[in-house]
């Protein structure tokens, strides 16, 4: 079978269920997109490694990716293989540097993904598998992502300071901050590995410099 790339669309807090994430991926070369919830742990073990935030202590994905660059392992690429009873599966695709030895690992499909963007490997899925359970935007509306909230391993779509409602309350408490006491609080939460505030908090931070380039431009 032909294997379908797949990149990190988005990722989003679940509208039904709690304490869960919307992961989507994206088809590389095409419309459809495959939506996955995924628990909170692993939505900041993603979330964590794409805004480049460094934990003050390593987190699990961070040791695994230590452990096998240690034994000269890389992590090829990851296969969403299987979707079965609304679970997704997934295999990481890995090889030995010393002796070019092979291997395919089993995997919970957020864990696979919260190591491909630690090696910048490469997510990959099949027809089949985004016929079964993916979207495409050509057809529905981008609001109902969350359709697919029946799959107990999925993911997000990142933090957006556009929101409104509750969800937007969190950023107007950071823009009533300045530069210095954002740096503070983002110190804060890595120190009490509150990731998800962390993140928020960056977002802020990357919005300001965006106003200040913006504004330099500006003759």
């Amino acid at each position: 079978m032909k294997k379908i790339r797949l990149d990190i669309y988005g990722l989003k807090n679940s509208q039904t269920t709690s304490n869960a994430y919307v992961l989507t991926l994206l088809e590389f070369d095409g419309m459809r997109r495959l939506p996955i919830i995924i628990g909170k742990v692993e939505a900041e073990a993603i979330a964590v490694e794409m805004e480049k935030i460094a934990p003050v202590r390593p987190l699990t994905h961070d040791l695994f990716r230590t452990f096998a660059n240690a034994f000269e392992i890389t992590l090829d690429e990851v296969i969403i293989y299987n979707f079965k009873e609304g679970v997704f599966f997934a295999m990481i695709c890995c090889t030995s540097k010393k002796d070019g030895t092979q291997h395919q690992i089993d995997s919970r499909t957020s864990d696979a993904i919260a190591l491909a963007v630690r090696f910048d490997a490469p997510i990959y899925t099949y027809d089949k598998i985004l016929n079964a359970a993916g979207v495409n935007l050509e057809e529905i509306d981008r609001q109902d992502f969350d359709s697919n909230d029946n799959d107990a391993d999925h993911y997000p779509q990142h933090h957006n300071p556009q929101q409104t409602g509750a969800k937007s309350s969190a950023y107007d408490v950071y823009r009533g901050m300045d530069d210095e006491e954002l740096d503070n609080a983002l110190n804060n939460a890595l120190e009490d590995e509150d990731y998800e505030t962390a993140s928020k908090i960056r977002d802020e931070i990357t919005r300001r410099k965006k106003d200040e380039h913006s504004t330099d431009n500006i003759d």
